[in-house]
């Protein structure tokens, strides 16, 4: 039996794991046979003829079409994350403030931007822009598309970083008022960093999160990899091809960005244990050995 216990429920006893592993076999099967009833059905209508798929052995379809709306998802989605990320930081301490007028105003704005829809968020950020503030031009749907994400991934983050830092032994924070930082201090240089790692994981989530909501962006006409895949398809008449190439092209970026992060994440994770002390080993002679142990650490 496993040493570590389980804070939720028993470990499974040889009944509960014969049960599970055929549950799992059963359901692979499941969403095998309806995987190929898909692509049956996609195969009887002709769209894995290599008609439908010739385009993407064409050059001109990567460089004029997938590169381009790759490269306006990414830029959309980098400054995206960066802007929720400082904003969620922001929004985080300050619903952690001590003072009532700063917790009170951070509370309203992030319980607000949560409960709106991101699509609703971009499309109001976009008329803003055009009819408030008169711009204009290809960097109009940019903006959209950034203040949306930003506003609804920041206040989420700031949620993220808020539990994380209430799930932190209330020692810490004690402790750092004892050597005496004042609260904001603590919070800035003993409890944020420890919140920000231990909540990591779930922030890239939402980092993922940020780079697949950016699709939102083709309902303003922002030329993103969804708009120009459609694009594309409209051409070519290959959809499901199209959007299939689509597809893995997120999940591969998906997955590269997980993988950053958990590589983050362990690098942080080490620097917060520090380095190891190195353990020093001593030779005990034959002499020594035959006397007492106190005697022999006296003469080491």
């Amino acid at each position: 039996m496993s040493t570590e216990a389980s804070v939720l429920f028993d470990a499974p006893g040889p009944k509960a794991r014969r049960r599970y592993v055929v549950i799992a076999v059963f359901g692979t099967l499941v969403i095998l046979a309806l995987l190929y009833l898909l692509v049956s059905a996609l195969a009887a209508k002709g769209q894995f003829t290599a008609a439908k798929w010739s385009p993407f052995l064409d050059p001109v379809t990567w460089t004029s079409y997938l590169l381009p709306g790759l490269r306006a998802t990414l830029i959309a989605a980098f400054f995206s994350i960066i802007l929720a990320i400082v904003g969620g930081i922001l929004l985080g301490m300050g619903r952690l403030s001590q003072t009532t007028v700063v917790r009170t105003v951070c509370g309203i704005f992030v319980e607000f931007f949560r409960a709106v829809p991101v699509l609703m968020m971009m499309l109001f950020a976009y008329y803003v822009f055009l009819f408030g503030i008169g711009v204009s031009g290809d960097i109009l749907p940019l903006l959209g598309v950034v203040a949306g994400l930003t506003f609804y991934n920041s206040c989420v983050i700031a949620e993220l970083i808020r539990s994380g830092v209430g799930s932190l032994p209330k020692g810490q924070q004690e402790a750092a008022l004892a050597i005496g930082l004042t609260p904001f201090a603590a919070l800035r240089l003993v409890l944020l960093p420890q919140a920000i790692t231990m909540m990591l994981p779930s922030i890239v989530s939402q980092l993922v999160v940020v780079l697949k909501d950016s699709a939102l962006g083709f309902l303003i006409l922002y030329p993103e990899l969804v708009r120009s895949g459609q694009t594309l398809a409209s051409l070519e008449g290959n959809i499901i091809p199209t959007f299939i190439v689509i597809a893995a092209i997120f999940i591969l970026i998906n997955y590269l960005l997980t993988r950053l992060a958990r590589y983050l994440e362990r690098r942080l994770q080490r620097r917060r244990r520090g380095p190891k002390v190195a353990q020093v080993s001593t030779i005990v002679s034959p002499s020594m050995a035959s006397q007492s142990p106190l005697t022999a650490q006296g003469q080491i």
